[in-house]
This record gives C-alpha cells, sequence and structure tokens, in this order.
C-alpha cells in the first residue's frame, strides 16, 4: 500500500511540474509577442551569420612505412667515389619495425649526423633503405621475435645508389649477426615456473599452520605440509620441460627509433 502511494505521490509531482513549466513558458511567449514582430524576428533580431563553406580538403599525413625503394642509378666505379667498407651511419627510422614486419618488405632510416669521408660528405637527413629478409613472431621454445634487415641502398644528391650493409646497433643496443631479437625467456620461465611450486607450498603451510591451531585438526595438520612439498618438487623437476611451452619476448621499435648501420663492402656515389 505505501508502494502504491509512493507511486501517486511522484505522478502528481510530475504532473503539476509539467503544468508549471507549461504556464511559464507560454507567458515567456506572450511577453516576446508583445515586444517583438514574431514575423520578423528571424530576419531582424538575429545577427547575419556569414556563409560557411565546408572544407573538403585531407589533412597531409606523413606515411609510416616506405612502399618502395627509388630506383637505383647505375655508375661506373672508375668514375665514381668510394665510400669504403666498415663506414657506419647514425640514423634514426622512419617506421614501425616489428617482428610483425612482412619478410620481404621495405624500411628506411634518416641519417641523424653527417659522414665525412675522403672527397665526400654525407649530410645528415640523407636516406638509407634496407628490406626485411627474415623475421617471426615469438617462439614457444622461449625464443623471441626476429627481424633481419639487409641495407641495400642510400641516396645522395637526389639519386639512389645500391650498397650492402647491416644493422649493428638498435635502440643503443649492440646487434649480432644482423639479428634484431626479442629476449630469450626460457630460463625466465623455468624459474617462473620454480616460483609457481615455491607459492603453492608457502599456501601448504599457511594450512598446515591454520589446521596446527584446531584441536581437532591438529593431527591432519602435517598432510598439507607433505602436499605442498611434492607440490613445490615436481615443478622444479618439471620447469626445464614446462618452460619449453612459452614464448619469449616480441620486437617492436617505434618510428624515431636510434640505429647504427655498417657498410659491408664498399659503395660507390657520384
Amino acid at each position: 500500500m505505501l508502494n502504491k502511494f509512493a507511486v501517486l505521490l511522484v505522478l502528481f509531482l510530475s504532473i503539476s511540474t509539467c503544468a508549471n513549466a507549461l504556464e511559464l513558458d507560454m507567458s515567456v511567449d506572450e511577453e516576446i509577442k508583445k515586444k517583438y514582430n514574431s514575423s520578423k524576428l528571424e530576419y531582424e533580431v538575429l545577427p547575419n551569420l556569414p556563409n560557411v563553406t565546408p572544407s573538403t580538403s585531407v589533412p597531409k599525413v606523413t606515411p609510416t612505412y616506405t612502399s618502395s625503394i627509388p630506383n637505383i642509378t647505375k655508375i661506373d666505379k672508375k668514375e665514381a667515389i668510394k665510400i669504403p667498407s666498415g663506414t657506419k651511419f647514425l640514423v634514426r627510422s622512419n617506421q614501425t619495425i616489428s617482428d610483425w614486419s612482412k619478410e620481404g618488405g621495405t624500411v628506411s632510416f634518416t641519417t641523424t649526423s653527417p659522414v665525412y669521408k675522403k672527397y665526400i660528405t654525407i649530410p645528415t637527413g640523407s636516406k638509407i633503405y634496407g628490406k626485411i629478409k627474415d623475421s617471426h613472431r615469438p617462439q614457444i621454445t622461449g625464443n623471441g621475435g626476429l627481424v633481419e634487415i639487409e641495407i641495400t641502398s642510400i641516396t645522395y644528391n637526389n639519386k639512389t645508389y645500391e650498397v650492402d650493409g647491416k644493422v649493428t646497433k638498435a635502440n643503443n643496443k649492440k646487434i649480432f649477426f644482423n639479428n634484431i631479437k626479442g629476449k630469450r625467456r626460457y630460463w625466465y620461465n623455468v624459474n617462473k615456473h620454480i616460483d609457481k611450486g615455491e607459492k603453492f607450498y608457502q599456501k601448504s603451510r599457511n594450512v598446515a599452520t591454520k589446521m596446527s591451531n584446531n584441536p581437532i585438526l591438529i593431527l591432519l595438520s602435517p598432510i598439507p605440509t607433505a602436499v605442498g612439498m611434492a607440490g613445490y618438487s615436481v615443478c622444479t623437476v618439471l620447469s626445464p620441460i614446462t618452460a619449453i611451452g612459452t614464448k619469449g619476448g616480441n620486437i617492436s621499435l617505434p618510428a624515431g627509433t636510434d640505429f647504427e648501420l655498417k657498410l659491408l663492402d664498399p659503395a660507390y656515389v657520384q
């Protein structure tokens, strides 16, 4: 009965509020009609607004990848300037490089400092190109992801020349055998599985402690401890095997990451 009364009271208050709002709205409307000509109100009272044409221009967006390498310029080595093998370039990537990168895909870099050699200076802002030679995602053997980049060309004086190079540093870390690798987590995963066994043992000890404080369960208190020790031992023994089924670390180097590149053979430009 009380609930029905509350519902009726709410309905009555809502109807009263709407009626008052309607009466107020009508009184305001009458005041406006007395002061203004409603037929001219739209044109005389409101200010003239400028015609606005919606913009159809699309903002320019810098691409995060390079779709192709510029055409290679053929040269006569006898008339060209030689850049010796072992020359290193400090560069930044122009796109994200990760273990999702497809084999055969093109990547590009921009030099961040000039390179001075005999008869030639490679200025800051020069473009260097490469191809993804190999890549794969983290593997269940504990191996991390992999990206291998082959440096293939460099642009100098608005012309692109063939080179042969590799990556020696990525994100200020040394790269061996031109393989950018994710963290190998095999031993990390081994310790992780041992830690699980240790946590299980600690829980069983806590259960045993609670049982030992109970006069009825005190005789059974050693059982959880024994179970916990058995579980800990099993996790420790099997951890080298179970860790094989877990993956290593990913690779994801965003655009703007610092790299060091090195020429494996002499390069020739004009």
